[in-house]
């Protein structure tokens, strides 16, 4: 008989043939596999036929494996616990893990995370690495659907309407969120700053020079757009990707900048600025953190998303 492929031969045969080598008797393989002996005798007889050789020979009271039989074992005995490895999910263990995590945030959300979470991943999970990549997308799906990143936090207005509109059209989505925190932001000038004094209204707002915080480069924001629906426009001078930039700069120019509120206080330099409420309505912060589906189940993965929560919910304060 030519001998078999995997296209052809029946799985469930190696498994009662390993519980054979195992046992080396058919009455105590088939009580392991919960079979009849008879039916384990006839896995058996199916494998020998397929594969050409009689794989256990019987000496006295025990089964022996042929050459090929205990070849045949060592791939079968060591392809059965790997798979049994990937199917029972592991559990995460933090005080002896060495898992790295990825995670993509802009700078304003990472001073204030991570200093809590480092101290928390010091203290009861010394082995886990940490490596925080550029938050340069207000649509991280793409990093994390490529395997860029395990989890992003940030603003995401566009990807959460998207992935709402999908489940609610009954839609299969690829990726899970929930939320962290929610704030606001404010018109931030240094302190000398001519319109430091008096109240800030829309017209002189708009009429002063801008500095925009954008992780893409385009030269207009949210601002932009809630000040194009009532029919205005400023003027955006300078671009920057990073909030601490925006501060450092607008502490030393006559440029305006909108920052998170919350993000004031861990500047180092909250002391020069001037705090303005804008002069119109403008969208709430609603900071999420967004992962694919693929990492759901994974134990590891749960551990670090709860514990970004439980941070979430005393690090982001006015």
């Amino acid at each position: 008989m030519p001998p078999s492929s995997l296209r052809t031969l029946d799985l469930n045969l190696l498994k009662v043939f390993d519980a054979v080598m195992s046992e080396r008797s058919l009455t105590r393989a088939a009580q392991q596999l919960s079979l009849t002996q008879p039916a384990v005798s006839n896995a058996l007889r199916r494998l020998r036929d397929a594969l050409g050789d009689e794989l256990l020979v019987r000496k006295g009271r025990t089964l022996e494996p042929t050459a090929r039989g205990q070849e045949l074992w060592q791939a079968v005995r060591d392809t059965l616990k790997r798979l049994q490895a990937a199917l029972t999910p592991s559990v995460f263990e933090p005080a002896s893990a060495t898992t790295t995590f990825v995670l993509t945030m802009a700078d304003a959300t990472a001073a204030e995370l991570m200093p809590p979470l480092v101290a928390l991943i010091t203290q009861h999970a010394p082995g886990v690495s940490l490596r925080v990549v550029p938050l340069t997308t207000r649509d991280p799906r793409r990093l994390l659907d490529e395997g860029q990143a395990d989890l992003a936090i940030g603003n995401f207005p566009a990807a959460m309407s998207d992935l709402t509109a999908r489940a609610q059209a009954g839609e299969a989505v690829s990726f899970l969120h929930h939320g962290l925190f929610q704030g606001d932001y404010v018109c931030v000038m240094r302190k000398g700053h001519p319109l430091a004094d008096g109240a800030l209204t829309l017209n002189r707002y708009c009429a002063a020079r801008h500095m925009l915080v954008s992780f893409s480069g385009r030269a207009f924001g949210f601002i932009d757009e809630a000040l194009a629906s009532m029919g205005r426009n400023r003027r955006v001078v300078l671009t920057v990707n990073q909030f601490f930039t925006a501060g450092k700069v607008v502490a030393h120019s006559d440029l305006l900048t909108v920052l998170p509120r919350h993000f004031i206080n861990v500047t180092g330099f909250a002391d020069q600025f001037v705090l303005r409420e804008l002069p119109f309505p403008a969208p709430t912060i609603q900071v999420d953190a967004l992962w694919h589906q693929r990492q759901d189940a994974s134990s590891a993965h749960a551990w670090l998303r709860a514990q970004v929560q439980a941070l979430a919910a005393t690090a982001f304060v006015p």
